[in-house]
């Protein structure tokens, strides 16, 4: 018995496996990555999986089940108005219970909070020659109604006076009031009407310059654009030569011009070529003047822009050593290297103490050179001139005799043998490094023959 006896399954053979229908090969689609197209087996489907109408009844039926929504025509007032004025508008009601509270609107109704004064105040902190009492009643009760609108206010003012002169006034009002009634100064010192008080020529000025600015034609515009762009470009190119002179010759761009001849750097000292004409060189007044047509070309700019402009163009001769000391000077006299309070004062004494620190930097430079160059003169003055070629050696001076000095060490022995020499008849020549070889007797002497030894 087996287990398909035991399970009542014929004794036939195995039934065949089914097979597999083939698969279609798919070509992938262009514009289709290969890894995209194993993981989603083609594109992505454009049409969303749930259906919009399926989406609407689950909504539906969720508001339905929470609450109840229906609109309804009903009544409203407004807390801004002061005439309880009733008006009617459609409103969400939710489950038949209407919207309670003030009007949503009603919050964007802002009020500004006009000063009043008193006759007594008036006759004591308010009066003025140019403006009648009644004049600044009728001004205060219309900056009440139209909430310090100046331009309506100036065209409602019965009097024929400008905008600047109606916001002098109302300000002037408003500033002494609050400096009367305060217990002292110090207490309204922080309220911007007294910190910044209202400047009537000022904002006149203001205005001209923005009307002559708002009337430019387009021929003007594009002209001040074009000009713009070309100082631009003359600027950028400026930079970029300099950089390629600092890059290429450091030594030259840290010169300082001591004279016509002579130019001294951080290093050494270094005399001009007489040929390079002296327009080749930069001058830091035609730069500032420079930069000055520049700003003015630009109309509107910052002061501390301007001052760092200024700077460049004043240390534009200087190189990046001479310019770190001075700015390491200007740390050592505790002064800021860029001011604080760049007031039109402080940028001027700024700019000269840096031309001052300049000048300081190249007369040290030119002491030391001096210094320099009157020690070489005192060691030469004991030498040959500098400049002059050394003189030839003579054939006589290279075949002279070696004589040794006698006071040296050995000199014993050397006057011996100079002795045993002179009695000999014969000397010593120099032939070569380290080399000597017999030289000929003087022509007073008679030549002996040599004598022979015994040995021999």
């Amino acid at each position: 018995m087996d287990a398909k006896d035991i399970l009542g399954l014929p004794k036939n053979a195995l039934p065949l496996p089914r097979s597999k229908p083939p698969k279609e090969s798919q070509r992938k689609p262009d514009g289709i990555s290969r890894e995209v197209y194993a993981l989603t087996g083609g594109l992505a489907p454009l049409i969303p999986a749930i259906e919009s109408n399926h989406l609407k009844q689950r909504k539906a039926q969720s508001q339905s089940e929470n609450e109840k929504i229906t609109w309804q025509w009903l009544p409203f007032t407004n807390s801004a108005r002061k005439d309880n004025l009733q008006l009617y508008h459609w409103v969400r009601v939710v489950n038949g219970v209407p919207p309670t509270g003030d009007y949503s609107f009603a919050k964007y109704n802002k009020s500004v909070d006009v000063i009043k004064y008193t006759d007594e105040e008036y006759e004591k902190y308010l009066t003025d020659p140019a403006w009648t009492k009644q004049e600044t009643d009728q001004l205060f009760d219309l900056c009440h109604q139209f909430d310090l609108r100046f331009i309506i206010i100036a065209d409602r003012f019965p009097s024929s006076r400008t905008v600047e002169e109606i916001k002098d006034r109302y300000y002037s009002v408003c500033r002494s009031i609050l400096i009367a009634r305060a217990p002292s100064h110090a207490d309204v010192a922080s309220n911007p009407l007294v910190k910044d008080p209202y400047n009537a020529s000022q904002e006149m000025e203001r205005k001209r310059a923005l009307n002559l600015l708002l009337s430019q034609t387009k021929q003007q515009e594009r002209r001040d654009i074009e000009v713009l762009a070309q100082a631009k470009r003359i600027s950028e190119a400026r930079k970029s030569i300099k950089g390629s002179a600092v890059v290429e010759r450091p030594a030259v761009s840290d010169a300082v011009s001591l004279g016509p001849d002579k130019v001294v750097t951080d290093d050494t000292v270094t005399p001009i070529n007489p040929d390079v004409p002296s327009s080749a060189i930069t001058n830091p007044a035609s730069e500032i003047a420079s930069v000055l047509s520049s700003l003015r070309m630009l109309g509107v700019y910052l002061r501390t822009y301007a001052l760092e402009q200024m700077v460049q163009a004043a240390s534009s001769s200087a190189g990046l050593r001479t310019i770190k000391r001075v700015e390491q000077t200007l740390q050592d006299l505790g002064v800021n290297l860029k001011p604080k309070v760049p007031t039109k004062a402080v940028c001027a004494e700024h700019l000269e103490l840096r031309k001052e620190i300049l000048t300081l930097l190249s007369l040290q430079k030119q002491l030391q050179y001096k210094e320099a160059e009157g020690s070489s003169i005192r060691d030469a003055s004991f030498a040959e001139t500098p400049g002059t070629p050394p003189k030839a050696l003579r054939a006589a001076d290279l075949d002279r005799t070696f004589t040794p000095d006698s006071s040296s060490i050995g000199g014993d022995r050397l006057g011996k043998r100079e002795q045993k020499r002179k009695r000999g008849g014969c000397g010593l020549i120099l032939k070569g490094p380290g080399r000597l070889s017999e030289a000929p007797s003087s022509p007073a002497q008679s030549k002996r023959p040599r004598k022979f030894k015994a040995s021999d």
